[in-house]
């Protein structure tokens, strides 16, 4: 067999192993009414993203001398739930990309609070696929189980105006396609 065909053997494979879907559905009655995936859509793949959320330093829009930390964007690792990586998270624009190369983007629907020192719960309409593979078909995509990730507690002044820092975050993206 040559390293070609072993390559695209390995890719389909990996993209259905990536795509059978989790067995039972994920609990949405416990989730925020806002977050829920619509009726008529299954699980399709549950992955835990490890990563990393960069922010920076800047002056408020339309509030000229006041400082916040803003979100620059996103990178994760995506695991599936025995720890074995199946894709990537980046952005912006969100991006959640499978090894097989197969990538959707979204648009945000809804947040909800998860608590304290924890990103917002979130929920979002996914783009058409781009490329063949496990991301084809996603319609949904929900992130929950959330930990860390919030802008960083430290000061945001003039003094450290365009400086960036990193936080570490943990969370579940779970894919979702029409039934």
């Amino acid at each position: 067999m040559n390293v070609k065909r072993l390559i695209s053997h390995a890719s389909v494979t990996l993209a259905a192993v990536m795509f059978v879907a989790v067995p039972g559905a994920y609990a949405q009655a416990d989730l925020p009414e806002n977050i829920r995936v619509p009726d008529g859509h299954k699980m399709a793949m549950k992955t835990v993203g490890v990563g990393e959320i960069t922010y920076e330093c800047k002056e408020k829009a339309n509030a000229p001398g006041q400082m916040e930390w803003f979100f620059v964007g996103p990178k994760a690792q995506l695991n599936d739930t025995n720890g074995k990586q199946v894709g990537t998270y980046f952005g912006p624009p969100a991006t959640w990309q499978a090894l097989d190369g197969s990538k959707v983007t979204g648009t945000q629907l809804a947040v909800a609070p998860a608590g304290a020192g924890n990103l917002p719960y979130q929920l979002v309409k996914a783009n058409p696929a781009e490329g063949k593979g496990a991301m084809s078909g996603v319609s949904y995509i929900q992130r929950v189980a959330l930990k860390g990730g919030v802008a960083p507690s430290s000061e945001c002044s003039a003094v450290n105006k365009g400086q960036r820092q990193v936080v570490p975050y943990q969370a579940d993206y779970i894919f979702w396609a029409s039934r």
